[in-house]
């Protein structure tokens, strides 16, 4: 124990004298708050919580817990939903929020350089004046960095894509301080079919391959118009033929979410909405003036031609700004259905074809099993939430929920889908993971970590399971 804590001294002392005296804490607060996101996950906090400041600063902190054998979990902003930032083994969490830097925006080549602690509403309110903007969207402030580090996506991945697509380049720290750029330094070009795809083996990857210290995005001009619009469908089915047709017939449509009728009933409690209580699209536009009011008539003949009722329009930004609120405000307006309990989000994502199917079962599941669990999906992409309410303190319905969400992930990989859209594994999928891939493509993603990592130091025990030897 004496030699424990002699190495425990001399580690803090290292971590000092990189970050200073307040860049490192012990506090019981400050660690609690860095243990956790806002998944159900019972996680552990961190032992310490460092803040530094640059590359530099993380890449020699890494060296120490190297050295001494520390796990190593980044935090960036806490808004996870799959447990993905517990320190299952203890260790020392990197909170990457002092590093908030915009770098290089180059205007005309629509790119830019961002640091960890830079989240995507702080870059779009960073690009206000340059007609530009990012659109990934997962609805929380998230950091940028956590957002290729979780493959994130959103409303806007119908027309824009995931943070697969938007990111050209990536500096991660290694478990053992070394520094990489992914596409190698300062590149920034708009594609490349030159070596491994080094960039995308680290979006998605959880923090178990290294620590995401600059990301480099595409980015978008602002459209010249946009509206929106709210459809209400007689039924779960015509709701979702609406999006295949209309997907189907070219309209580049930006959004197209999905309510269900106890979404919708929880929406117009919480925001203040009187929206009919019945299968719900909300839909948005982007475009020039001409080209929108083609997308629209398109859009507006195919959803009548499925029973659907009239637009309800929103043109001007302040009503669309209210209708997307409510969109995003569906996580609370869930919780709101059982004050003092938990919502919980599960995610998963089938070929467009099976939704309906998927849905329906998933609404039968919920409703022989007494689950409040109102559905809400980015129907473009085929992927859709149950926002489950559980009560935290009643064991028995959260192994219930548990359950479901297992029966839910199996479904979709039934059908050919995946066990999550844009969650991530974290601690709760790793089995469901097993199943999807398979073991030797497990044996794969497992051999590139042992390569990269072989101390198994970078947020250990996360998407991956360690093989029982």
């Amino acid at each position: 124990v004496l030699l424990q804590s002699a190495v425990v001294d001399s580690a803090l002392s290292a971590f000092r004298s990189i970050c200073g005296e307040d860049g490192v804490s012990l506090a019981a607060a400050v660690r609690e708050q860095h243990g956790k996101d806002e998944s159900v996950h019972r996680c552990r906090p961190p032992d310490v919580v460092v803040f530094p400041r640059c590359v530099e600063e993380v890449s020699a902190i890494a060296k120490v817990c190297h050295k001494y054998d520390f796990p190593i979990i980044p935090f960036g902003t806490g808004t996870g939903l799959e447990g993905g930032v517990g320190a299952v083994k203890g260790g020392v969490c990197f909170s990457l929020r002092n590093m908030d830097q915009v770098l290089d925006l180059h205007q005309e080549d629509f790119d830019v350089t961002v640091e960890p602690g830079v989240t995507r509403m702080a870059l779009n309110a960073y690009l206000r004046d340059t007609g530009l903007w990012f659109p990934v969207d997962p609805g929380a402030d998230a950091s940028l960095c956590g957002m290729a580090a979780t493959s994130a996506s959103g409303t806007n991945a119908v027309r824009y894509g995931t943070m697969r697509e938007n990111v050209l380049n990536l500096e991660v720290v290694l478990a053992d301080g070394t520094i990489v750029h992914t596409a190698g330094k300062g590149r920034r070009p708009r594609k490349t079919s030159a070596g491994y795809n080094l960039t995308n083996l680290f979006v998605g990857s959880e923090g178990t391959l290294g620590i995401i210290t600059k990301t480099t995005l595409r980015l978008y001009g602002v459209p010249e118009s946009m509206v929106s619009a709210i459809c209400s469908f007689p039924s779960v089915q015509a709701a979702v033929d609406s999006t295949v047709q209309i997907l189907q017939s070219g309209v580049p449509i930006a959004r197209i979410e999905f309510l269900d009728d106890v979404m919708i009933d929880a929406c117009n409690r919480f925001s203040s909405l009187s929206y009919p209580v019945t299968p719900t699209l909300f839909l948005e536009f982007h475009g020039s003036e001409r080209s929108l009011e083609e997308q629209v008539n398109t859009a507006e003949d195919i959803t009548q031609s499925n029973g659907g009722s009239d637009f309800m329009w929103a043109r001007d930004p302040e009503t669309r700004n209210k209708l997307w609120k409510a969109r995003h405000d569906a996580w609370y307006a869930a919780q709101a259905l059982r004050p003092g309990c938990k919502a919980y989000s599960t995610d998963v994502c089938v070929p467009l074809s099976q939704l309906p199917q998927i849905i329906m079962e998933t609404k039968e599941d919920l409703i022989e099993n007494r689950l409040t669990g109102p559905i809400a999906g980015h129907v473009g992409d085929g992927n859709f939430h149950c926002l489950m309410v559980v009560d935290p303190d009643d064991p028995e319905e959260l192994h219930s929920v548990h359950l479901f969400t297992e029966r839910l992930a199996r479904r979709a990989l039934a059908m050919d889908g995946t066990c999550t859209g844009e969650h991530g594994v974290g601690l709760g999928k790793r089995a469901l993971l097993r199943e999807e891939l398979g073991q030797t493509s497990i044996q794969v993603m497992q051999g590139l970590k042992d390569t990269l990592d072989p101390k198994n130091l970078m947020n250990p025990e996360k998407v991956l399971q360690l093989r029982r030897v």
